[in-house]
């Protein structure tokens, strides 16, 4: 089987990942489970045939950094087919792959299960919002959606630095500038440095991956412009910790008083497995008002989960109750409800409960 064979057969089959791995057959990532393609283990020898030919594919893309760095990282298009991710490591010695497909269009929100609430977002003129959550829980189609929401509803300039491009944003009521990291700009610190002199009114982010990257992001946001960005943390609560340890002792309280001013939201996602053999996200969504805002400050953070459960009027939802609510409409079953949830002892009695 060559690259688009495999590539043509997952789109059919609806699948979310390809893994090409030395050893295993070709496997495809179907409704969060992971099936065999056939039963035929792939040699270390067809891998990278079919590696070569997945960068002959990508307009022939060099191969000198895996070969000099063990990884790399990028994303391409086949006309008529889809768009890909690909992800291409060293592992025992041998080349592996992993391909994440990419619609060319993105699909209505709502058939992505994505509440009103979060597409609001796009309405906000300044401020940082992040959304947050585990690696392949949906972070970039969300992050996307509201691009695409910006970009049919307002009139500015979207600046995006991504690390690879995923979407592709045609320019509508908006201009879409997207500006791939490596390849457009050496890394998302110059490129975030460089957006502040390209009038931007919102700037997103792919990635937020250490101190400097988040200070310079907050740095935007307090200037007046919309900062959006992710974080591969689970709850709101948790996500405020990891930013302000990624700080010496002697800098967090100033990032404390930062983050409580510039914050906007904290959106937290998880993809569960559902009871129709899919995945649904379940979401944390925080919106920062003056209790969330003093408690930051004050380093009161273990006490936010409170304020965001006794919150639904102001939008916000935890995310134990955006599980309840899932098991609650038969989506998801019990088990993963208690598996998925912050705290498995408490959700399985608030269940019982029910």
């Amino acid at each position: 089987m060559d690259i688009i064979e495999a590539l043509t057969a997952a789109v059919e089959r609806e699948a979310s990942d390809i893994f090409l791995v030395a050893g295993m057959p070709l496997s495809y990532k179907i409704g969060g489970r992971i099936e065999e393609f056939n039963e035929a283990k792939m040699s270390p020898s067809q891998i990278e045939e079919m590696v070569a030919q997945l960068y002959q594919t990508a307009g022939d893309r060099s191969m000198k950094k895996i070969k000099d760095l063990g990884d790399d990282d990028f994303s391409f298009a086949v006309p008529s087919l889809s768009r890909f991710r690909a992800n291409v490591f060293r592992q025992r010695g041998s080349l592996a792959a992993i391909i994440r497909i990419i619609t060319f269009d993105l699909p209505d929100y709502s058939q992505l299960h994505l509440p009103r609430t979060i597409i609001d977002v796009a309405k906000m003129t300044k401020g940082m919002v992040l959304v947050t959550g585990p690696a392949g829980s949906g972070k970039s189609t969300t992050l996307s959606c509201i691009i695409n929401e910006i970009n049919h509803t307002r009139n500015a300039h979207v600046i995006t630095l991504e690390d690879p491009i995923e979407y592709l944003h045609r320019h509508d009521k908006s201009v879409v500038s997207q500006r791939e990291v490596g390849t457009d700009t050496e890394s998302y610190v110059s490129g975030l440095r460089a957006a502040l002199r390209q009038a931007p009114d919102v700037i997103l982010l792919g990635e937020m991956r250490d101190n400097e990257t988040i200070k310079t992001a907050m740095t935007a946001a307090e200037t007046g412009h919309l900062v959006i960005s992710t974080l591969h943390t689970v709850g709101a609560a948790n996500t405020m910790d990891r930013i302000i340890d990624t700080f010496p002792p002697e800098q967090q309280q100033q990032i404390r008083v930062q983050i409580s001013m510039v914050m906007e939201a904290v959106i937290s996602q998880q993809l569960i497995p559902t009871l129709d053999g899919r995945v649904q996200p379940a979401f944390e969504i925080m919106f920062f008002n003056n209790a969330i805002r003093n408690m930051v400050r004050e380093s009161k953070i273990h006490q936010i989960d409170n304020v965001i459960a006794t919150s639904q009027k102001e939008g916000m939802i935890s995310m134990d109750a955006s599980l309840i609510q899932m098991y609650q409409n038969k989506v998801i079953s019990k088990e993963n409800a208690i598996i998925y949830s912050n705290n498995s002892e408490l959700m399985a009695k608030k269940i019982e409960r029910l």
